[in-house]
């Protein structure tokens, strides 16, 4: 299989954030997906579950060979090498949050994976930085410029480091 390119978006508000997305980012490398650009980081306001740390975020674009399940694997195992535990508080604190947002231009819809991101158009947290490493992106079912979303996405704090 040729390689597809994929973005990702990393997030944590839980320990040594940045250390934390600098270490997922390293064991991404070593298991076959090359980073080949990044976003600046950014600080966020906790979303949904407002009594928690803020977020440190960022989107990385990359090519692989994985499948896009496969993928999935790699993220979910790294979350957890990093001391992420799931089932605690929805959208709650964590150690580390890996999410595929694009795989190519595919759209996948499984039990376990939809890309594009179900969730991804209305938080600014990921268009953002998505738009700052892609101006030129498109989302690969309405064929609009992320940055159209970007423009319509509601307020919420979020300071460029």
């Amino acid at each position: 299989m040729a390689s597809k390119y994929v973005y990702l978006s990393l997030g944590a508000n839980l320990g040594e954030r940045q250390q934390t997305i600098e270490n997922a980012l390293e064991t991404l490398e070593r298991a076959e997906v090359k980073i080949t650009a990044t976003s600046s980081f950014y600080e966020t306001e906790p979303q949904d579950v407002k009594d928690q740390p803020w977020f440190l975020n960022a989107v990385v674009k990359c090519e692989t060979r994985l499948f896009p399940l496969q993928l999935l694997a790699l993220a979910l195992r790294i979350e957890r090498e990093l001391g992420r535990i799931r089932g605690t508080v929805s959208r709650g604190p964590r150690t580390i949050d890996i999410d595929v947002l694009l795989y190519a231009n595919n759209v996948i819809d499984t039990p376990h994976l939809t890309v594009p991101h179900p969730r991804m158009l209305e938080r600014r947290f990921v268009l953002e930085p998505l738009v700052e490493i892609a101006p030129d992106l498109r989302h690969p079912v309405t064929k609009e410029l992320f940055k159209k979303y970007l423009a319509g996405t509601k307020y919420q704090q979020l300071l460029k480091r």
